[in-house]
């Protein structure tokens, strides 16, 4: 009777590996080399794999549009905001569900859990009439507060897992020793919960940078206060869309949240996996 090798029986899953990062990051690959191809190859009718002539003649039209800069800072502005926000917030909320006993706590996270499975997109109307009749439309910070509650409930439950990894008694022993239940966490399990502020932070980043829906309902007449995914559909001229400055420009759209992940990919991941598991 053969014996199968190791190398061999994980071939299949090898293949499947490589197979749906091929499919995941094709697109990608074609949005940078599409950006680097001339108005001409871009229009063949025969596709090209990879561009027989470089150039830089689209990222430049990219950067020289109008607004470039002031839809980056609105984008910062909008995406740093939300982000922070949500950490504050879910930071005392998770902390007082995974260390406090108080009635009507299971409700409380069955409601963060519906919140985070319901669509945010069948709330677009609803959000844009109470901007509207609050006076809120055209305004970053009614966006950063859009923002905030949708990255929120993810926040909250991803935190409250990892403080509950954490065991209390690490903060017991440091009350015994004279420290306040606040300067125990603060001293504590602050820092243990690096990972999953990292975690957060990524969602709550790439959720906030990449929405599209939200920032174009929400900003109809101030075009100053419109951010990048909105910016991105403005490359139109009268012979239609302009294909190599739109790929140049979301290939430069792209490269903050490839930035922020490369950086906080290690921590990232325990952070998703330690809030998930042990929660």
């Amino acid at each position: 009777m053969s014996v199968r090798r190791p190398g061999l029986r994980r071939l299949p899953l090898h293949a499947a590996a490589t197979a749906t990062v091929a499919v995941c990051l094709f697109p990608v690959y074609w949005m940078v080399t599409t950006a680097f191809k001339p108005g001409r190859d871009i229009q063949s009718d025969t596709p090209q794999l990879w561009p027989h002539t470089w150039t830089l003649e689209h990222f430049r039209t990219a950067v020289g549009a109008q607004g470039f800069a002031l839809f980056w800072r609105n984008s910062l502005l909008v995406t740093g905001g939300a982000v922070l926000l949500a950490l504050i917030v879910a930071l005392g909320a998770s902390f007082a569900v995974a260390r406090m006993r108080w009635r009507g706590r299971r409700q409380f996270m069955l409601m963060v859990f519906i919140a985070q499975m319901a669509p945010w997109e069948a709330l677009i109307i609803p959000v844009y009439i109470i901007s509207r009749d609050t006076g809120m439309l055209d305004r970053l910070p009614t966006l950063t507060l859009v923002y905030f509650m949708m990255t929120l409930p993810f926040t909250i439950v991803v935190l409250r897992g990892f403080i509950a990894a954490i065991p209390a008694e690490l903060e017991e022993a440091a009350q015994v020793d004279g420290c306040t239940r606040r300067s125990a966490f603060r001293h504590i399990t602050f820092p243990l919960l690096a990972p999953g502020l990292m975690a957060t932070s990524l969602f709550g980043y790439v959720t906030a940078w990449n929405e599209f829906a939200y920032a174009n309902f929400l900003i109809i007449k101030q075009q100053d206060s419109r951010t990048l995914p909105v910016w991105l559909s403005s490359f139109q001229n009268v012979f239609g869309t302009d294909w190599g400055a739109t790929m140049a420009a979301s290939t430069l759209f792209a490269l903050p949240a490839l930035a922020v992940f490369l950086l906080l990919q290690r921590h990232a991941t325990s952070g998703f996996a330690a809030g998930a598991v042990k929660g």
